[in-house]
């Protein structure tokens, strides 16, 4: 069955073409396994809520747009009758503050002006905190006030400096002058909103807020193999998602398998776009609520709670997300955790993500996903966003291959997590590329444009499992080290208080049997022992350009001792993104070989092979661009380099 719905349609029409719906939420209560829904052109406010999902990926439900018509699904309400209030404020330089009082029947049940965002894990702000509300001037996102005295006086906000986790500083709230303001008084049946506007007129502008939590995520789970296509969807209140919460989106599946979320664009989600995460009822925010727990113990018990629920491959997961456009969103691109395992997240753009900088946790990333259990990344472009990719807590059979990050705070953070997780053939050139907390990962063919921070992590045990399954085989810290450095480029940097290259790991054993040897040496114990010595490593092959220092046990390596600038850039030009960056002749003379499954072993905790999701071997014989690598191939990512200036189209825009 095929359903249309049409901004000229009803709801107590039959759904065909010549008498469509009006609503998509109508055709989503019709449609069942097979069926299509076609939406025209047009912007639908409504929350859609599959009732309904598919069979199987063969028989599944199919929402799209129209062919060659654009169709938004909006969380927002156009809000006029704006009444001036004041112009020409804080001595004629101000702009103009206006109040429209909006009635709590638009709400409903949820008032994201009345809701704060919090959770576990939010770090700043605390003493003004940021609600869930949003006004939006002709499309973009305007700035709550601390307070309405801030709307009469706005004044420069200046840099809120915090510290991650390992210590490193980060600005979450950059110096800005604030200009376009707004402010909230909820009250019993009333929402009064101000405004500073500047010298625009609400009433002759498009002004909206957001209502609604979502644009297109069931309520209930379970709901199968539904495929979303071809829709832009924005301005969804949705709230912060750490790992121990329910995690929503401006899109998601709710604890579902089998969704096929393609060739869409979304955009100003408060929080994510896209969620893949957890469900409810295995916790919510319980550290925040009850503070009882630390937030880490509830994140155990969550991972626990879930396969006593079903949390497997057989129910949940194997989604496939690609060929989106996400970008302004306030804490992720896409999020999840429990329900992104043996998911495929390919060929979306996503960028601007955090960069507003209105609040901070320890949860923001482009994509930031805990137990990634088989979950595939690649030949996505993350640019300009606050952390580009994390992956936390259980990446097992993890690969991230063949993607592209510039011009972000961070590139890529991996915590706490046992592999083994592959990281290959990846462009990194942002100033800050690594934060590397945790063991068992192979980085292979990347090329690194910036520092590295390697820490190990005693004091927080988190679950392994058995290959390509979600049954935990046991808990283990971080050590440091059982990781492989494979014939990638770093590029050395000027801070003196940065690691460019793989020193770091110097003086690590470099065979499993040594580490025993250093072990054994300790004399009787058990654990105590472990935690006492490094890992083993395996590094080799590496270029280190411009400074870039290297592993000192490194056999086999090309130093650029002449120290020239590889002039790295990434620019856009017409319809492609271009990587430009200098060559020494020598560095092409390396001696490498192909990488495989054979030759990164297995990691020593897990005791588990680099392989495919379906166990068979993986094979890097193909770089970034798809093009064969021969017996000696070159480091880094990149086939067919130059000595010399290079330039390669790296990226592609859709037409």
């Amino acid at each position: 069955m095929i359903y249309h719905v049409a901004k000229n349609g009803d709801d107590f029409n039959d759904g065909s073409k010549e008498n469509p719906f009006l609503t998509i939420q109508q055709a989503a209560n019709a449609a069942v396994a097979g069926d299509h829904i076609i939406v025209h052109e047009g912007t639908y406010r409504e929350w859609v809520k599959p009732v309904n999902g598919g069979l199987s990926a063969d028989k599944r439900i199919v929402y799209q747009a129209a062919e060659r018509e654009k169709v938004v699904i909006k969380g927002s309400e156009i809000i006029q009758g704006w009444e001036l209030l004041e112009k020409n404020v804080t001595n004629g330089n101000g702009g103009n503050i206006w109040k429209v009082t909006v009635p709590n029947s638009l709400f409903g049940d949820f008032n994201p002006f009345a809701q704060a965002v919090c959770g576990d894990w939010l770090v700043e702000p605390r003493e003004h905190p940021v609600h869930l509300g949003e006004i939006y001037l002709n499309g973009e996102a305007m700035y709550e006030a601390k307070t309405l005295d801030e709307l009469y006086n706005p004044t420069e906000r200046h840099g809120t400096v915090v510290e991650n986790w390992w210590g490193v500083k980060e600005c979450y709230q950059e110096p800005h002058k604030t200009v376009y303001l707004w402010y909230a008084c909820t009250e019993r049946e009333h929402t009064i909103l101000y405004a500073n506007f500047q010298d625009n007129n609400p009433n002759e502008e498009c002004v909206e807020i957001n209502v609604r939590k979502c644009c297109f995520f069931p309520v209930t789970t379970g709901v199968n193999y539904i495929t979303v296509r071809g829709f832009e969807m924005a301005q969804a209140a949705t709230a912060w998602a750490p790992p121990t919460a329910e995690q929503v989106g401006i899109i998601g599946p709710n604890w579902s398998k089998g969704w096929i979320i393609e060739d869409n664009i979304f955009h100003d989600a408060k929080c994510s776009a896209v969620s893949l995460g957890k469900e409810k009822t295995t916790g919510d925010n319980a550290c925040t609520k009850w503070r009882r727990k630390p937030g880490y113990q509830n994140q155990m018990e969550a991972v626990f709670l879930a396969r006593n629920i079903g949390w497997s491959k057989e129910r949940i997961g194997s989604h496939i997300v690609r060929n989106n456009v996400i970008y302004n969103c306030g804490q992720n691109g896409i999020v999840g955790h429990l329900g992104c395992i043996f998911s495929e997240i390919y060929g979306n753009e996503i960028y601007r993500i955090a960069i507003k900088r209105e609040y901070y946790g320890h949860e923001i990333a482009g994509i930031k996903l805990h137990a990634a259990i088989d979950v595939q990344i690649h030949h996505n472009y993350v640019h300009d966003c606050l952390l580009g990719t994390w992956l936390d807590w259980q990446a097992q059979g993890t690969r991230v291959s063949c993607n592209i990050y510039d011009r972000n705070s961070r590139d890529f953070m991996i915590e706490v997590t046992h592999g083994p997780c592959l990281v290959d053939n990846n462009i990194f050139t942002s100033e800050y590329t690594f934060d590397n907390a945790a063991q068992g990962t192979a980085f292979v063919h990347n090329l690194c444009g910036g520092s590295h921070n390697h820490y190990d992590v005693l004091d927080r045990s988190t679950p392994y499992h058995l290959p390509h399954s979600t049954e935990v085989l046991g808990t283990t810290f971080v050590y440091g080290n059982d990781d492989r450095w494979y014939q990638n480029i770093f590029i050395g940097g000027e801070k003196t208080d940065r690691k460019y290259g793989t020193a770091d790991y110097d003086d690590a054993p470099i065979t499993l049997e040594e580490y025993i040897q250093r072990v054994e040496k300790l004399g009787e114990g058990d654990v105590e022992r472990f935690a006492q010595v490094r890992q083993p490593v395996y590094i080799n092959g590496n270029a280190y350009l411009h400074g870039a220092t290297a592993f000192n046990r490194e056999v086999t390596k090309f130093m650029d001792t002449q120290n020239g600038d590889p002039c790295l850039q990434m620019y856009r030009e017409g319809d492609g993104v271009y990587l430009k960056i200098v060559i020494p002749a020598q560095m092409l003379e390396l001696n490498t070989r192909q990488v495989d499954s054979v030759y990164l072993g297995m990691t020593r905790l897990t005791e588990a092979r680099f392989e495919n999701p379906d166990e068979s071997d993986i094979a890097i014989d193909h770089d970034l661009l798809g093009n064969k690598r021969g017996k000696k191939p070159v480091a880094g990512p990149l086939e067919g380099l130059n000595a010399g200036e290079n330039t390669v189209c790296v990226w592609k825009y859709r037409q």
